[in-house]
C-alpha cells in the first residue's frame, strides 16, 4: 500500500494519464493481437480514480492514525466487535480530522480533470482551447473556462463546509 501511494503521489497526473490512455492502448493490442484505441473517457477516468484513490488512502490512513491506541483499547475491554470498533469509535473520530484533507483531494480533483484534454476528451478546456483556436480569441474563451471551474470549486466548497460544519468535533472546555 505504502509503495502503492508513493508512486502515484509521486507521478505528475498527466503522466497518469497519458500511462493510462496510450499504454493501455498498447497492453489492450498487444493482448488482442490487434490496434485497439482505449476510449479517452475510459483512460481519463482511470487515471483519476488513481490518483484519487492514491491521495485519499493516505488521508484516511494518517486520519485513522490519530485516533488515540486508547479508544481501541477501550472498545476492546468492552468486549466490541471489529465492525462495533470501526461504526462506533473509530470512524467518528477520523471522520473530523479527515474532512477537511479529503475536501481539498475532491476539490483538486475537479480542476485536475481540465488535464484529460490532453487524450483528446472534449471538456470545459478542450472546448476553450478548440473555440479559442476557431475565433482567435482566447480570453474570452479561457475567462469562461475559469468561471465555470470557479463555479464548480465554489459550490464543492460550501458543501464540505456544511459536511464539516456537521462533523466537526465539539471543542473542549477547560
Amino acid at each position: 500500500m505504502r509503495a502503492y501511494t508513493g508512486v502515484i503521489r509521486g507521478v505528475p497526473e498527466l503522466l497518469i494519464i497519458l500511462l493510462m490512455y496510450f499504454g493501455g492502448t498498447a497492453l489492450l493490442s498487444a493482448v488482442v493481437g490487434r490496434y485497439i484505441e482505449i476510449n479517452a473517457f475510459a483512460a481519463g477516468v482511470t487515471a483519476l480514480t488513481v490518483v484519487f484513490s492514491g491521495y485519499a488512502a493516505e488521508i484516511f490512513r494518517g486520519a485513522i492514525n490519530a485516533v488515540a491506541p486508547g479508544q481501541r483499547e477501550a472498545a476492546m475491554a468492552l468486549g466490541l466487535s471489529r465492525w462495533q470498533l470501526w461504526l462506533l469509535i473509530i470512524i467518528p473520530q477520523m471522520i473530523p480530522i479527515a474532512l477537511p484533507a479529503f475536501c481539498n483531494l475532491c476539490i483538486s480533483l475537479i480542476k485536475d480533470t481540465s488535464l484529460i484534454s490532453v487524450v483528446g476528451l472534449t471538456d470545459v478546456m478542450r472546448v476553450a482551447y478548440i473555440g479559442a483556436g476557431s475565433l482567435r480569441a482566447p480570453l474570452p474563451f479561457y475567462l469562461a473556462a475559469s468561471a465555470i471551474y470557479l463555479t464548480l470549486t465554489s459550490l464543492s466548497l460550501l458543501s464540505f463546509r456544511l459536511i464539516e460544519r456537521r462533523y466537526s468535533l465539539p471543542l473542549a472546555k477547560g
